[in-house]
Formats: structure tokens, C-alpha cells, sequence
């Protein structure tokens, strides 16, 4: 509101800290108007989630349409695939209804959650480019439950029904993880179970595609790229799941003359910000 005109005088001379603390003040609602406009909608979310039997971790939920559109592009420029045909792969996976029940079940006969709706985010990206680049030898490092294990078998027995056979190993420190990796998700790979480092540095055949998604310290993600590094295959990519929190997949494609970029998440309809993707290639 303006300032009276018989104030003017006395707030001419007012110390300058003065003036500022009262124009703070003046506009103190209006810039907490603003702030809440951005942050109240996930608080709300979080709310009504937070009274549902939901996951604790490893959160589901679907992309953005204008962020799913990007992963898109994003693919498209890197593998070389049409915008048309990554589209076609994701909405493959989406509209998987085996998996998801295969997923969904599992998942509330463990008494993980019952309220618990599987949505894939970034998972989207892995799977389409699974199906784009068909790889032979697939190693995602750190399995939790296996809803990525899943999906990337998912990839693999569609391109083998296509003519293109790969592999997948997990690999992955506790040995009751991994539950969900079972049925006909299990005949193309199995899970390594023992330290990440440790099951790569024995591993023995090229590598067409990395995921990385173990332990979250910068320094042993890092150490897993560097395990890994002599035995990538021709083209082959790496997909960072902590790359939103560390730079070790950028560090890594530095040093070793391999380009990076940052997919960044943007969940629908869920108070979680979103991890991302780092793609190495």
C-alpha cells in the first residue's frame, strides 16, 4: 500500500537499515504469497500420501506429459531413434499390464504397502533405451525390490522376441533383495549377490549398457565406473541414478573422453521433486 504523504518527511530520514527492514515488512506478504504458490501444492500431496500405506522409498509416480516429451527428444538425440519409436517403447512399458500386476502383487503381498500404484518416472528411460540399443550384457547395480530389475527384463524379453537376445545381471549387497525379480523376468538374468565392486571387478564379459543405482556415496559410484571401465563394449552407455545428487558419472565421462548429459525428473502429481538420469555415452 502507498506510504501516507505526512510520513513522507520522517521516512526520509531514517536510517537506511531502517527503511529496509520496513520495506521488508510491507512486502513481506506478498513474497510469501509467491513462495507458497510453488511449495503449498506439494505440501498438500504430501499430506493426503503420507495417510496412505505407500512406499517408503523408491517412490512411484508418472512424469510430467511435458517431461515425458523431453526424455523423449533427449533419447532420440543420443541414440539416433526416431521420436516416433521411443514413444512407441514407453508406451509399451506403461501400458505392460503383466508387469504391473506381476509389480502391484508382489508388492502387497510383501505388506510393503497396500495403497502402493506402480508408476515408472525416469524408469521410462531406461526401458526405452533397453529397447533401443538391445544390448547383449545389461548390469544395473543396486536392486532393492526389483521394479527395475523388472522393467529392464521387461526390455529384454520384447528384444529377444524381436531376434536381439541379452542378458542382465543385478548385483546387490543384501541378500532378501531382489523379491520381485522372479517368474518369466527372471529367465533372462539373475542377480549377483555380494559387494557391487567386488561382482564387477570378476565380471568378465562387455558391457552394452551400465545402470548404476547402488550405493549413494559419490566416492564408490565413482569406483564402479572405474571398475567397469575397460570392460564397456563398443557404444555402450551408462545410466547414472545418482547423478542428480553427485558429479561422479560427469567426472567419469570426462576423464575418460565420453560425452554426459542430465535428464532432470518431473514426477506428476507427487510431493517427491524428482531424481533424474545421467546418460553417459
Amino acid at each position: 500500500m502507498p506510504v501516507p504523504a505526512f510520513l513522507m518527511p520522517v521516512l526520509r530520514v531514517l536510517p537506511k537499515p531502517l527503511k529496509k527492514r520496513l520495506r521488508i515488512i510491507r512486502d513481506h506478504g506478498k513474497r510469501k504469497a509467491i513462495a507458497l504458490s510453488y511449495t503449498l501444492p506439494a505440501v498438500q500431496t504430501a499430506r493426503s500420501w503420507a495417510w496412505k500405506e505407500k512406499e517408503v522409498s523408491n517412490f512411484y509416480y508418472a512424469l510430467t506429459p511435458d517431461n515425458r516429451d523431453h526424455l523423449i527428444h533427449l533419447i532420440s538425440t543420443i541414440t539416433g531413434a526416431a521420436y516416433e519409436v521411443i514413444d512407441g517403447y514407453m508406451s509399451e512399458l506403461e501400458n505392460d499390464a503383466s508387469l504391473r500386476l506381476h509389480l502391484e502383487n508382489h508388492l502387497k503381498e510383501s505388506r510393503y504397502g497396500d495403497d502402493i500404484e506402480i508408476e515408472y518416472g525416469r524408469r521410462l528411460g531406461w526401458y526405452a533405451i533397453a529397447r533401443v540399443k538391445k544390448p547383449k550384457v545389461l548390469i544395473e547395480t543396486g536392486v532393492d525390490h526389483g521394479v527395475g530389475s523388472c522393467v529392464l527384463a521387461s526390455a529384454l524379453l520384447r528384444n529377444a522376441a524381436e531376434g536381439h537376445p541379452g542378458r542382465y545381471y543385478g548385483t546387490e549387497i543384501r541378500p532378501e533383495a531382489g523379491a520381485l525379480f522372479t517368474g518369466e523376468y527372471a529367465t533372462v538374468g539373475r542377480i549377483l549377490y555380494g559387494d557391487s565392486i567386488q561382482s564387477l571387478t570378476t565380471f568378465a564379459e562387455p558391457i552394452d549398457m551400465f545402470v548404476n543405482d547402488s550405493d549413494h556415496s559419490g566416492e564408490y559410484e565413482y569406483q564402479e565406473y572405474q571398475t567397469i571401465s575397460k570392460k564397456l563394449a563398443i557404444g555402450a552407455i551408462i545410466l547414472g541414478d545418482n547423478a542428480h545428487v553427485t558429479d561422479s558419472l560427469s567426472r567419469f565421462s570426462r576423464e575418460s573422453g565420453r560425452k554426459f548429459v542430465f535428464f532432470s525428473e518431473k514426477p506428476l502429481d507427487h510431493w517427491y521433486p524428482g531424481a533424474g538420469i545421467g546418460v553417459s555415452f
